[in-house]
């Protein structure tokens, strides 16, 4: 073992993703590098060739294409275009009730999405102008379905969540359950802001908005395919009849069938889905197989261990922890995308968290909500970027991040909140 090498491999890392180098690449040639120098070169070539079937051949795995493929075919269909309107009919009359709707909206969107990025498109395109033929000022517009699209990482099914139980090795089903009530909580701390907006700032978010009456029934009928994949897909899974697995398997098949049968099932959009859904998931798993060569290099180096009986000789409390790992992951949010921030943390915090006893449930839920944060902080803040493609016509960047200044600060009171009151993450998982 090494640690000096495991240091000089972790300071390598940090410079190649400061020079912009993609974040798979960073890791493979860090771990095959270090690797090669502790224990030669033909182990290195041997943990090189057999590091992408270990990895990608993992049976929950294979919920990763499923629940993309579900996404993306509900999305290039249309199955969810109607989530904005219902949400109108509900909270239109609420001050802010545009905005509001909006971020519910997310919410629902994000059942059938798991990606943030597609939740804030998606919604962006229709939420966007209408708010602002509404009178909400273009930047709280932007700001609040930026800061909405964070949502669809919370809420089940997440791939983020997906991948942290792969690699924590811990129950994908309880992190969803645990994300599933800080999804909620994120959505509500939203409004409260868009509330407290539009009474102190009418200028900024008009007071009320005209709803037109009769349309209750109509935009609700368009939501029953969506309300039966939902039913099908988290009734079986939280009611034990399906593994994580299995539901994305059951959720991708529910969406090709009930698109089918409604008409919507273009071969464009099957076409369109698929490719989407194999380009993601390559992604993605190239970025898995990187981190799996990391932890391993680090676990042959010997630095997680010595991080371990550092922090633990270090005394740190609870909250001194915590407060170690908050601040890394939003500084890490600031210019790298969620896959890689998590990837590259996970094998050094893993063997910490259970030197302290933390559930890695919680710590999970916890996770993700971080890094969703970095998805709306400056100067990278990916969501900010999507929006501002999406609704160029009404917003530029600077004005995507001042709208979703509010919306920062309710998520550090959420953050704060599920620190202090882990039973807040942990309660629905203990029900399981």
């Amino acid at each position: 073992m090494s640690v000096e090498i495991g240091l000089w491999g972790v300071a390598a890392l940090g410079v190649l993703l400061v020079l912009r180098l993609p974040v798979a690449l960073a890791l493979i040639i860090v771990s095959f590098t270090g690797i090669w120098a502790m224990i030669g070169l033909k182990p290195a070539m041997g943990i090189l060739q057999n590091t992408p079937y270990s990895f990608v051949a993992s049976w929950t795995m294979s919920a990763v294409p499923m629940f993309l493929l579900m996404g993306f075919v509900a999305f290039h269909t249309g199955m969810t275009a109607g989530l904005f309107d219902a949400a109108k009919v509900v909270l239109a009359r609420l001050p802010g009730g545009l905005a509001i709707s909006s971020i519910f909206a997310c919410s629902a969107f994000a059942s059938v999405s798991g990606s943030s990025v597609a939740t804030a498109a998606a919604m962006g395109r229709i939420a966007i102008p209408e708010m602002v033929r509404a009178g909400y000022r273009p930047s709280i517009a932007a700001g609040s379905i930026a800061a909405g699209g964070t949502i669809g990482a919370l809420i089940p099914p997440s791939i983020l969540m997906i991948i942290y139980g792969i690699i924590a090795e811990t129950s994908v089903t309880q992190v969803f359950l645990g994300g599933l009530t800080i999804g909620i909580l994120t959505a509500i701390s939203y409004a409260i802001v868009v509330v407290i907006i539009s009474v102190t700032r009418p200028d900024l978010i008009p007071p009320r908005t005209e709803v037109i009456r009769g349309e209750g029934a109509r935009v609700f009928v368009k939501l029953l395919p969506v309300g039966a994949l939902v039913l099908l897909v988290f009734g079986g899974l939280f009611s034990g009849l399906f593994t994580a697995t299995e539901a994305g398997a059951v959720g991708a098949l529910g969406t090709v069938v009930i698109t089918a049968a409604t008409g919507k099932l273009t071969r464009k959009a099957i076409s369109r889905s698929l490719i989407e859904t194999v380009t993601t998931t390559g992604s993605l798993l190239i970025i898995g197989i990187g981190a799996t060569m990391f932890t391993r290099f680090l676990g042959l180096s010997g630095l997680q261990n010595f991080i371990a009986q550092a922090v633990a000789g270090a005394d740190l409390s609870y909250v001194g922890l915590m407060l170690i790992i908050v601040v890394i992951y939003l500084i890490l949010g600031t210019f790298m995308e969620p896959f890689g921030a998590m990837l590259i943390t996970l094998p050094v915090f893993l063997p910490v968290l259970g030197a302290q006893d933390i559930s890695l449930v919680w710590f999970g839920v916890l996770v993700v909500k971080l890094l969703e944060v970095g998805m709306i902080t400056p100067p990278v803040g990916l969501n900010v970027f999507v929006i501002r493609n999406v609704a160029a016509a009404h917003v530029t960047t600077v004005q995507v991040f001042k709208g979703v200044i509010p919306f920062i600060i309710a998520d550090v009171f959420v953050v704060a909140l599920v620190i202090a009151v882990p039973a807040l993450v942990l309660f629905l998982p203990g029900l399981l």
